[in-house]
């Protein structure tokens, strides 16, 4: 009896939950376009009064499946020039040790940007009010064995939609504007603490489409991690960031830069999907695997309820019915004349 309902539940799995009566289309195709809003102003020591909108924070402006959101921008070095400059450290390869002394360490001279850059660990953010700007992300995507397409975005002609919603999984699932702070919460992060050094996040958008159900059933699923999670904050490794310069000439054509060390949150985002259609062909050849297995399914029990378990015996007399009989023998006799 156990392995007649084992098999009936594994056919039922198979045609209801695995929906073994579709055709799947697994190639996903997906355009990604995104964009940030919000401003904030800043005045340190270090940079003076500065007024921060997407243009200055956001690296490269034009992205797709990348966003880096600056956090930090922390100068390393101001106004330097091509010229020679001493280095306390070792003194690499092109480099010119200058001593004193036979017994003193002595200094290293390079040609390069000088003076060379102080590498100093921020403290806190920058933008430190950044964590209420918001992302758009704006997705399409196409099944093409069902020529079948669809956004992320509510089909509506209120133009006003857009300007008022925020993503929210049961009341606006098709609103595609998410807080950065709520992004780093569902990531399980705090956005001030991941702010100050920076990292990584990946933003996961998933499509399960049956359209046998309607097309009000392809819905997108979001999904927030942080990529560097099992990153201690005290290891090397932890963070995200990178160096850009700024280059300029003075009256006379003497080329200088100032060196910047951007902090940052890198977004990725990624889109994976499939989508699933009735069809006689998947239909067949799961019905005939199905009987295939039901066959070999009952073999299967046969052995183990015959030879494995304690009452073989119980069943081996209800299964098989023994017949005896006695063999009785006539003889004939033949008179041939």
């Amino acid at each position: 009896m156990t392995c007649i309902v084992s098999r009936g539940v594994g056919y039922v799995w198979v045609f209801i939950v695995k929906q073994g009566y579709q055709e799947i289309d697994d190639a996903i195709q997906s355009s990604v376009i995104t964009k940030v809003k919000g401003t904030a102003v800043t005045n340190t020591s270090e940079s003076g009064l500065l007024v921060w909108g997407p243009e200055e924070y956001v690296i490269p402006p034009q992205v797709r499946t990348l966003l880096i959101f600056q956090t930090r921008l922390k100068p390393c070095t101001a106004d330097e020039t091509l010229t020679s400059c001493l280095l306390f450290s070792f003194c690499h390869s092109g480099g010119k040790c200058i001593r004193n002394n036979e017994n003193s360490n002595g200094t290293c001279e390079i040609f390069g940007w000088c003076p060379t850059e102080k590498d100093i660990k921020p403290q806190k953010p920058l933008l430190k009010n950044a964590e209420n700007f918001t992302i758009y992300v704006k997705n399409f995507i196409q099944f093409p064995k069902f020529s079948f397409s669809k956004s992320n975005i509510l089909e509506t002609t209120d133009q006003s939609y857009l300007k008022k919603c925020r993503y929210d999984k049961k009341q606006y699932p098709y609103c595609p504007i998410f807080r950065l702070g709520d992004i780093t919460r569902r990531a399980g992060c705090n956005f001030q603490d991941m702010a100050t050094l920076g990292g990584p996040i990946g933003i996961v958008i998933q499509w399960d489409c049956d359209l046998d159900k309607g097309t009000s059933h392809c819905n997108p699923e979001y999904q927030f991690t942080r990529l560097d999670a099992t990153v201690s904050n005290k290891s090397i490794a932890a963070g995200f960031n990178f160096r850009h310069a700024r280059y300029f000439k003075n009256a006379a054509g003497e080329s200088y830069r100032s060196l910047y060390k951007v902090y940052g949150i890198r977004f990725h985002i990624l889109v994976h999907g499939k989508a699933g259609k009735f069809a006689i062909v998947p239909l067949v050849i799961n019905i005939g695997s199905g009987l295939a297995v039901m066959g070999a399914g009952t073999f299967f029990c046969d052995i183990v309820l015959l030879y494995l378990t304690t009452g073989r015996k119980s069943y081996k007399d209800k299964k098989f019915e023994v017949l005896k009989y006695e063999k009785q023998h006539t003889s004939t006799d033949v008179d041939i004349s």
